[in-house]
Parts: C-alpha cells; sequence; structure tokens
C-alpha cells in the first residue's frame, strides 16, 4: 500500500511539474512579447515559434528531475533546502540544454529574455510546489495517514536510540510497533512495548502491521542474521540494519560496488563526483575571468602601492597545501615587511602584528590582498569556495594535534569558505575551523557555496579576526 501511493504521488508530481514548465513557458512569452513591461516591444514571432520547444522540454525537465533525485521519498529530508538546490541544478542543466537545442535547430531568434523569463518562473513554482507538498505530507501524517510502521530487533543502546530520534522527527511519518528482544528484564523502551522473543519475528510481523523491520543488534552471529533476513523475505516485509560501527560512520556514508562486493565510504564527499566538479569548475570560471578584467585598474593600483609602501617584491608567494595533500604556491599581495620565512614558519599573524605595513593592514582588512588567488583560481590550484588552505609545515603539525584535520584536503582549498562566514578565521579556534570545513566536505552543494559567497561579501568589512 505504501508503495502504491509513493507511485501515485510521483505520477501526481510529474503531471504538477509538467503543468508548471509548461506555464512558466507561457507566463515567459506573456511578460516579454504579450505586454510592454520589459519596454522591448512584441516582436516578429508568434505564440507558435517560441512555444513549439515545450515538446523536447516538458520529457527533458522530467528526465532530469528523476536523475537528480526529485522523484525519490524525500521522508527522511528535514529541511527543503536539498530540494531548493536540486530544482536549481536541474533549472541550469534545463538552460545548457534548451539552448543547445536552438543552437542544433539553428534558432539563434530565439528571445534569450524570455529564456531567462523561463527558468526564473520554473525555478519559482516548483520550489513553491515542493514547499506546498512538504507542508501537505506533514498534516496528512500528523492526521495519522501515510504511515510508516517500524518493528525495531533489540532493545540495547542501538535500538533505544534509534526509537528516540524516531521520536523527536515525527515529522517523517514514522511509528513504531514495539520491539523484539531476548532480555527478559527488559517490559519497554521508551514507551515501546516488547513484543516478543527474537524467535517469535515471525509471529510478531503476522499480527502487527509492520511497513519496516530495523535490526539494531550489536555484533550479531551471522547465523542469526541470515534468519532474520529470511524470516522477513519471506513475510514480504522490507529488513534494514542499523551497522554496531555506525558511529565511525559520517554523516553521510556513502555504498560502492566492487563487481558483487559492497563497499561502505566512511565519509561520502559530494565533490567527488565528476559532474560535480565540472559544476563547481565552470562557476569559479564563469566568476574569475570577468573579475579578473572588471577588478584589473584596482589590481594595477594596489600593486603600485605595495611597491611604494615598502621594500621588496609585489606578489607574495607561499607554499601551501591543497587537494590531496599537493602542495602548491598561493600568491597574495604583499602586506608584510620582509623577514625570515624559515625563522617564522610556525608564527601565526596576530592583531597589531610589527610586521604588516600600513599600507598591508589596510588591504588584509578589505581583503583586497587576497585577490592575486584568482590566478590560482584559474590555474585550478584553487576554488572560489573551498577551506583555506595552510603551510605544509602547520598542517603537518595540526595532522597530529586535531582529530580529522586532512579531511578537508579531499577538496581544493579556497578563498573563502564556511568557517570563515561563521567567524573561525586567522588566529581563532583550530578545532572549530576543522569542524566547519569537514561539514563543508560532506554537505557541498552549488547553493552552499552561493550562500557562503554572499555572506562573505557582507562580512568583509566588519570581520573582526581580519588583520
Amino acid at each position: 500500500m505504501i508503495r502504491e501511493n509513493q507511485r501515485m504521488l510521483n505520477l501526481l508530481l510529474m503531471i504538477v511539474d509538467i503543468t508548471i514548465i509548461t506555464f512558466s513557458l507561457v507566463l515567459a512569452w506573456c511578460v516579454r512579447f504579450g505586454t510592454d513591461l520589459l519596454g522591448f516591444g512584441r516582436g516578429i514571432w508568434g505564440f507558435e515559434h517560441y512555444i513549439t520547444p515545450i515538446i523536447f522540454i516538458i520529457p527533458a525537465y522530467i528526465l532530469i528531475y528523476h536523475f537528480l533525485g526529485l522523484y525519490t521519498p524525500q521522508r527522511t529530508q528535514k529541511t527543503i533546502k536539498s530540494e531548493v538546490s536540486k530544482i536549481i541544478q536541474a533549472n541550469i542543466i534545463g538552460l545548457l540544454f534548451l539552448t543547445t537545442l536552438l543552437f542544433i535547430f539553428r534558432l539563434t531568434d530565439y528571445s534569450r529574455y524570455m529564456l531567462v523569463l523561463f527558468i526564473l518562473f520554473s525555478t519559482i513554482f516548483s520550489v513553491t510546489e515542493r514547499f506546498i507538498l512538504r507542508q501537505f505530507l506533514k498534516y496528512v501524517r500528523a492526521q495519522g495517514y501515510n504511515i510508516k510502521y517500524i518493528l525495531i530487533i533489540g532493545a540495547a543502546q542501538l535500538g533505544k536510540k534509534f526509537s528516540k530520534v524516531i521520536l523527536q522527527n515525527e515529522y517523517m511519518g514514522y511509528r513504531i510497533i514495539g520491539f523484539v528482544d531476548d532480555d527478559p528484564q527488559k517490559a519497554t523502551i521508551n514507551g515501546f512495548k516488547i513484543l516478543g522473543k527474537v524467535e517469535d519475528l515471525e509471529n510478531v510481523i503476522e499480527m502487527n502491521t509492520v511497513d519496516r523491520v530495523v535490526v539494531a543488534l550489536s555484533q550479531p552471529p551471522v547465523e542469526l542474521m541470515e534468519w532474520i533476513i529470511e524470516t522477513c523475505e519471506k513475510i514480504g516485509v522490507r529488513a534494514e540494519i542499523i551497522p554496531d560501527y555506525y558511529r565511525y560512520l559520517s554523516s553521510k556514508p556513502h555504498m560502492d560496488i566492487i563487481e558483487d562486493i559492497p563497499l561502505i565510504k566512511i565519509r561520502n564527499v559530494p565533490l567527488d563526483n565528476h559532474f560535480n566538479q565540472f559544476k563547481k569548475r565552470l562557476l569559479d570560471l564563469l566568476f574569475v575571468i570577468p573579475s579578473l578584467i572588471i577588478l584589473s585598474p584596482l589590481l594595477l593600483i594596489t600593486a603600485i602601492l605595495v611597491k611604494l609602501s615598502s621594500p621588496g617584491p609585489v606578489i607574495f608567494k607561499q607554499e601551501r597545501l591543497g587537494k590531496d595533500r599537493q602542495v602548491f604556491n598561493m600568491y597574495k599581495f604583499r602586506s608584510m615587511k620582509i623577514h625570515d620565512e624559515e625563522k617564522e614558519k610556525y608564527k601565526w599573524t596576530t592583531k597589531d602584528d610589527p610586521r604588516i605595513t600600513s599600507f598591508g593592514s589596510l588591504i588584509r582588512k578589505t581583503s583586497i590582498d587576497e585577490l592575486p588567488q584568482l590566478i590560482n583560481i584559474l590555474k585550478g590550484e584553487m576554488s572560489l569556495i573551498g577551506p583555506r588552505p595552510e603551510r605544509p609545515l602547520i598542517a603537518e603539525k595540526f595532522t597530529d594535534e586535531v582529530s580529522k584535520y586532512m579531511i578537508k584536503h579531499h577538496v581544493r582549498p579556497g578563498m573563502t569558505g564556511w568557517a570563515q562566514i561563521n567567524g573561525y578565521r586567522g588566529n581563532t579556534s583550530i578545532h572549530k575551523r576543522i569542524e566547519h570545513d569537514i561539514h563543508y566536505v560532506e554537505n557541498w552543494t552549488l547553493s552552499l557555496d552561493v550562500e557562503i559567497f554572499f555572506k562573505t561579501l557582507i562580512n568583509i568589512f566588519r570581520d573582526r579576526n581580519a588583520y
């Protein structure tokens, strides 16, 4: 019944998505050509000319939505953030597909303003649709409908913790019917009854409504696990296992398959995906190339003033540790007087540091000294957004002192990152900084990069740790 409901929901979602996509294209035409709102005139082509591509757009969008997981159950997602990110990605891919299609069919006279409006309307309406759907499903589940019933095997620490999580997250629409456990001294766990021993599993399932069986046993014998799985499959109930070693896994572990052997990746890194790497690299280049052109007068003026402010080179180059522990030279405008790098290789920059020149203090506070790193991004050594890179010797020191320090090197370092916009820049808690860097590595999305970028712009002139 649950699976039938999911199929019906997916079918309904597809119908609504098709309606939204069609309506967005028609609305885009109306705003661009049916009115004078944009002041561009009515155009020379009729309605049919601009609406005909819908026969390619609809199947393309449905496929994109499918491959991005927008038709998979979102029951365990607490917020709509992941769906918003996927909808934005879908519309970016859809725009690339549509422009390619127009180029192939030589429809170069197709209105670019209409395309932009279509993507804008499609994104807004799709996000609104998913938000309304989530709120509706939460309401339905609160009324006792669309519920999945869970039986937990094992009432020890794992089972107890799992039941507590389910109780605290009612929005998911799960209900625990009880436990089966071999401990005769246990009667209830978190308010749920012990319905029998493990050997009574088949009888307990048949006597109750059970959609999922969750195995929460600590180091169970192989024979027992085989029997539990066979029993569940014989009755036709899904069995799921909480591994006893789950505490060693990251928040989003990933499973891979080599031939017929499953491998659990302890830490899932979204940027290991080649398509995600391509999107991030494309975003970097789309930002960096225009920025270097627009900022060239500022870069030239800064270079002259650095040279006049104190003797020494304009650009300061320093070895930093990058992706996959590769060493590269990071560029900055020199903001300090010339000093012995070898003697001060472990020294952090501090407030009122006597090594900083007067002009250097200004460009550090406004982050202008970081602008030459745009060249590092262009070369592919850095990204616009990512964990800040450290010197190899400092990284080696922290590897022994800070747990999981090297995880940040699974991705390209950035000019700014999640740690920096949360106040962990410069001489601040290294443990908190790594905690935020790991969060970024495990939870990367394009929308997270965009959020970090705009928060960085807001914080440039009020960061107390910039000196």
